[in-house]
This record gives C-alpha cells, structure tokens and sequence, in this order.
C-alpha cells in the first residue's frame, strides 16, 4: 500500500525519475543493517537505500562515483537525501553469481560459462585494487582507513568472542592473544597499498546482461591483495572444488603480472594467511548473527566454513608458527556441537517449474500432496518477440517480472503458505514437501516463480532443496 511506503525514498524517486512511484517492494535483508527497496515508475527504477550509518554512507556513495568515473561496473548514484542516511542507486536485478551458481551446478561441477564469469570477475577485482586505488581519498574508508594490525585484530577478537567462546571451543586466552599479535604482524609484511575491496564474494556480484556488476563494496580500505582473493576463492557456501580454486589463483595471477611485478612464491605463502583470517572473519560473523542474534540460516555457512578451514589447515606452510591459534582452529574442526550443524536436513523440498501443456509433475516420493500454484494470471513476457527465446532464468525476463506488481503480489501469497507449512513440517518432523509451478509454455513464468521460492526457503530454513525445471531441455538455445 502506498502509505507504508518510506515517504523521502519515494520523494528522492520522484525528484530523480520525475514520474510518480507505481511499485516499491522492500527486499530481503542481509547482514547488515542496511534497509533497501526495489521502486519503480513507469519507466524507471532503482534501488532505495535506508542506512543511519552516514559515514558507512558517505563512502559506498563518494567509493561509487570514484569507481563508476574510472568504467568500472559498480551501481550509478541516482540521488541522495540531504541528510544522507537514504539514497538511490542503479538497480542491477536481483540475480547475484551466488544464486546462479547455486542453481546450475550439479554436485562439484561448475559449468563453464560460470568459470568464464569468474575470471571476469576477477579481472575487474584487479582493475579495482590497482587502478581503483590510485587518486582515491582513503580518509572515506569507514571504519578505518586501512587493513592495518589494529583491523586484524578487530577480526580475530570478533572470532573469539562470537564464534570460540558461543560454540564452546577451548583455547588458552593468553596463549592465543599473544599468537593473534603475532599473526597480524605476520600479516603486516605483505605489500597493502592497494584498494581492499573488503567482501568481494558471490553474494555482492551481480549478473546482469553485461556481465559482472558489483556491490557492497563500503567496507573497503587500503590492504592487500591476497584479502579479497581469499574472499571470493574460500567464500564458504559457494563452496568451490580444490581444482577450480587453483585454476583461478593461477589465472588472477596471470594477469595481475600484467599490472605489476609478482613473487609468485611469496604471493601464495601470504595468501594462506589471510585465507585464514577471511575465515576467522566470517565465522566471527556467522556466529554474531546466527548464535548470537538467533538468526539460523546464518549457521547454515558454518560447515562449508569448516571444510575451507581444515583444508587450509592440512596444507598449511606459513613461514612462521602460531600453535594456539592453530590448535583453536584444529578443535573447531573436531567440534561436535559444529559438526551437528552440517547434518543432511531432515527435510527435503522438491519445486518444480512446468507446462501444463504436458500436465503436473508427479510427486514420487511416496507422500503425495503439495502445492501447485497456476502462474498463468501473471503477464506473461512470452507474448513479446524480444522474450520469447529467454528463460525465467535471463537476467531480462527477471527484470521484466520485477516492475509487474502483480508478481510481487503472487508470490507474497505463496511465500505465506510455504512459511507456514515449511514451519509446521520441520516441527513434525516430515520428510517431504512439494511445490509445483505451472505456465503455458513452463519457460517463463513458472521458472522465475520456482527459482524465487527455492532463494526463499534457502535463506530461511535448514533444509534440502530440490529444484528442477521440467521444460528446460526444449527451451530455446
């Protein structure tokens, strides 16, 4: 309803598109305390951001207009609040390279388009280190103006106090404060003169008809190289094969040659340090907002986590030695309080997208029941030329759906109902849900609606999901 709309959003839309706001969707919110909206007119949309962090603010806006000017693919700021705690940026749709990765892949297999934005991706991540940091005011960067050993150790005492202390792990206090000094010294050697992205991972890059977009990038500082490398190579539940892992390291390295001179060796060594502490980060973060602040799909990260961490371990060959810090890391491993948490769920959920030229899917695991919902009273794009050889899965047809409230609307409906039964199962103890959606050609439509539900649940609940598109071998090539 329009009423409930963040009235200065809707007034910096109005001042910025000059139409009035037809729909404006609040998001689903992340790890922060940020707010953001999707908000479209006729014509135009963008995304609405709330955040009372003015300085957080002020530099995601000024690191923008900075990266946007040197052509690198970050969101275009449309207009800010005089008070900055709001503003608009470009709408790059609502498909990152987590989704896409999460919903492709088959086991450990990555496909090769993936592979190829990949390396993309991070030939921009070298673009916006070394080109990014030159003439850049780093006096914006917040909370600090560089990945120095006082940020290290806010990050590792982050670790101890939210992840080895609320998962009950033991560890000398002493012992690991003084290895926590030393490794961040340790740390220190590394060349950090150039920008750190900060969270350059799967969740803040976009796929858009263009290729790569990036976001989240407020956080950023000067630092090292490695650190945002460990970041988008170990980022826990995109959970990468060893294989494709060195394949990247190997291809960012090549071309980083191209910008500056690389001790290979030396690269590499100091690489593993900071993929330790990317994951000493995170799992600081995980155990704030999951066993801290109650947030359970956040715990859901914790096993991928583990597995990057005993790899690291078992491989380990740091010029110096920390043996508190390592035997704390080695008990998180063996912990089984941590193991329980990678558990296969109990329940499973099947969702399918479908054509009811051919008819509903059959559900064969025994159960019977589920939901099918009929997608055919949403506006189909099929009925246009330029959609007709694109899938629910094109970042296009995405974009169509995201300015028809009426999807907005089908889906906020389905969400209840899956919410509450999803609840009600996992309190019971069920094994097997299903939900079926169908369309004319199951293309369009019942693929964009299925692929939404299967991102819903994931986030929300500790379950399995099955997500299978009946149609997809007669789409369009």
């Amino acid at each position: 309803m329009k009423n409930s709309y963040p009235p200065h959003l809707e007034e910096l839309f109005l001042k910025w598109a000059g139409e009035e706001t037809e729909s404006f969707t609040p998001l689903p919110p992340s790890g922060s305390d940020r707010r953001y909206f999707r908000i479209s007119g006729a014509t135009k949309s963008a995304i609405g951001t709330i955040n009372h962090n003015k300085k957080e603010n002020r530099a995601f806006i000024e690191f923008s207009r900075h990266f946007k000017a040197l052509g690198l693919p970050v969101p275009e700021i449309f207009n800010v609040s005089e008070t900055t705690d709001s503003y608009l940026q470009e709408d790059f749709g609502n498909t990152t390279l987590f989704d896409w990765l999460s919903t492709t892949r088959i086991g450990k297999d990555i496909p090769t388009d993936i592979v190829t934005f990949y390396k993309k991706s991070l030939e921009h991540l070298i673009h916006f280190q070394t080109e990014g940091a030159k003439e850049l005011d780093f006096s914006l960067c917040y909370p600090r103006h560089s990945f120095d050993k006082q940020s290290m150790l806010w990050d590792l005492h982050y670790f101890k106090y939210y992840f080895l202390k609320l998962a009950g792990i033991p560890f000398d206090e002493q012992l690991l404060e003084d290895d926590f000094n030393a490794f961040a010294e340790y740390l220190q050697k590394a060349d950090g003169h150039y920008f750190m992205y900060r969270d350059f991972q799967s969740r803040n890059i976009m796929v858009t008809d263009n290729g790569p977009a990036f976001i989240d990038y407020q956080g950023g500082r000067k630092g090292p190289l490695q650190y945002d490398l460990a970041s988008v190579l170990y980022d826990a539940k995109a959970d990468l094969p060893e294989e494709l892992r060195s394949e990247l390291l190997d291809f960012y390295i090549s071309k980083l040659r191209k910008k500056i001179k690389v001790n290979e060796s030396s690269f590499k060594s100091f690489l593993q340090g900071f993929v330790l502490i990317r994951i000493m980060q995170a799992m600081g973060a995980y155990g704030f907002r999951g066993f801290y602040e109650n947030k359970e799909h956040f715990l859901k990260s914790i096993p991928y986590a583990i597995e990057n961490l005993r790899f690291i371990l078992s491989n380990l060959s740091l010029p110096e030695k920390f043996p508190a810090l390592e035997e704390a890391l080695w008990q998180v491993t063996k912990s089984q309080k941590l193991q329980q948490l990678s558990e296969t769920p109990k329940l499973t959920i099947s969702i399918h997208s479908f054509s009811y030229r051919r008819g509903i899917p059959v559900d064969d695991s025994g159960h019977g029941g589920g939901f099918v919902f009929d997608c055919r009273c949403i506006h189909n794009p099929g009925r246009y030329e330029e959609y007709k050889s694109k899938t629910g899965l094109s970042p296009e047809v995405i974009a169509f759906f995201e300015k028809e409230e009426e999807m907005d609307q089908f889906l906020t409906n389905v969400y209840q109902l899956a919410d509450q039964s999803v609840q009600k199962y996992l309190k019971r103890g069920f094994k097997h849900l299903m939900f079926s959606f169908g369309c004319t050609g199951g293309q369009h439509r019942s693929v964009y609606c299925a692929e939404n539900l299967a991102r819903h649940l994931r986030k929300q609940y500790p379950v399995n999901i099955e997500l299978k598109h009946m149609e997809r071998a007669s789409w369009p090539l």
